[in-house]
C-alpha cells in the first residue's frame, strides 16, 4: 500500500504539473498555500467519517481554502468512486453543508459520461488516486465573477487536452507517480 505521504506528493506533483501547469483550473494556483491535503481511509464507513470531519474543519478554519482528499485504496474501480461520490455528496448535504462546500472529483480512470474512455479530456479530471475536492462556493463564485466566459472553461481544457494528446497527459500522470 502506499503511504499517506506518498500520496500526498503525487497528488501535488500532479496538481503542478497537469492541473496548474495546463491551467485546468484557474482557481488552482492562487489557493495553492492553502491547500489541506488528507489521506482517507479504504474503509467506506470510516472514510466518510473522515469527509465529514474535514467538512467541520473547513467550516472552522477559514484559513483553508480548500481540501483534497484522497484515496489511495478502496476506489480503484471507477463505477464504485461514483457510487461512493454520491454516499459523499450525500453526507455532505446531510451534514448541512449545502450552498457552504461542494465536491469535485477526480479518479485515475476518469470518464466523462459519452465519451470515449481513451479520450484526452478525461485527463482533465484524472488524477493519480481517486480524489474528492471539496470547495467552498462562495469562494468559487468570487472567482467565477472575476473570469470572464467562466461557461467556457470546460470547452477550453478539453481543446487544451485534445491539442496535448492522450499519450502527453497519461505520461504526465504516470510522473506524477514516479516519486523517489
Amino acid at each position: 500500500m502506499v503511504s499517506p505521504e506518498k500520496a500526498i506528493a503525487s497528488t501535488q506533483r500532479w496538481l503542478m504539473d497537469t492541473v496548474i501547469g495546463h491551467n485546468f483550473c484557474p482557481f488552482a494556483k492562487p489557493v495553492l498555500d492553502n491547500i489541506h491535503y488528507q489521506v482517507l481511509s479504504a474503509d467506506p464507513q470510516q472514510r466518510l467519517e473522515e469527509l465529514a470531519d474535514s467538512l467541520c474543519q473547513l467550516a472552522t478554519e477559514h484559513a483553508i481554502e480548500t481540501a483534497l482528499l484522497i484515496i489511495p485504496k478502496g476506489l480503484e474501480d471507477f463505477y464504485d468512486y461514483l457510487d461512493h461520490l454520491a454516499m459523499a455528496e450525500a453526507l455532505l448535504s446531510q451534514q448541512g453543508f449545502d450552498g457552504e462546500f461542494q465536491l469535485a472529483s477526480f479518479h485515475p480512470d476518469y470518464c466523462f459520461g459519452g465519451v470515449d474512455p481513451k479520450a484526452a479530456e478525461n485527463y482533465t479530471n484524472r488524477s493519480p488516486y481517486p480524489i474528492w475536492h471539496v470547495l467552498r462556493e462562495d469562494s468559487l463564485s468570487k472567482v467565477l465573477d472575476s473570469i470572464a466566459s467562466p461557461e467556457k472553461i470546460p470547452e477550453r481544457n478539453r481543446a487544451v487536452a485534445e491539442r496535448l494528446g492522450a499519450d502527453v497527459l497519461a505520461q504526465s500522470l504516470r510522473r506524477s507517480l514516479e516519486l523517489d
